[in-house]
């Protein structure tokens, strides 16, 4: 009913507000997201193997291999790999 109908307004209006928000913060160079714990050994082990020509998914291939541990303890991920390397 009309109720339904506010609800879903006020959803899409706070949902509108916390993009616009986020987006103020990112354009002033903020960081967002979960933070990376990843201790300084891993990061070098992947900065030289990204030296060494291997691709993203041969980086997690590598690190999976060897039994590196994800910063959340989960499969290694190109795009964790690729923030490493950007950082």
């Amino acid at each position: 009913g009309v109720a339904a109908v506010f609800a879903e307004l006020e959803r899409r209006l706070i949902s509108d507000r916390t993009k616009a928000a986020l987006a103020v913060k990112k354009a002033q160079g903020v960081k967002l997201g979960r933070p990376v714990t990843m201790d300084s050994a891993t990061v070098e082990l992947i900065h030289g193997l990204s030296a060494d020509g291997l691709s993203l998914r041969a980086i997690c291939a590598r690190l999976t291999v060897d039994g590196v541990p994800s910063a959340r303890g989960g499969r290694w991920q190109a795009n964790t790999v690729a923030k490493v390397l950007a950082a």
